[in-house]
C-alpha cells in the first residue's frame, strides 16, 4: 500500500495541530495551571 505525499502531510500536520491543542489545554486547566500568575491579580491598585 503506498500512501500519496499530500495525505501523509495532511496527516501530519493534523496531529500536529491537535498534540499543540492538547497540551495548551493541559496546561491551561491541568495541574501545570497551579502554578500560573494573573497579572491582573498582581497589579491591582
Amino acid at each position: 500500500m503506498d500512501l500519496e505525499p499530500g495525505l501523509v502531510l495532511g496527516v501530519s500536520f493534523c496531529a500536529i495541530l491537535i498534540a499543540i491543542t492538547g497540551i495548551a489545554v493541559y496546561t491551561s486547566f491541568g495541574p501545570p495551571s497551579k502554578e500560573l500568575s494573573d497579572p491582573f491579580e498582581d497589579h491591582e491598585d
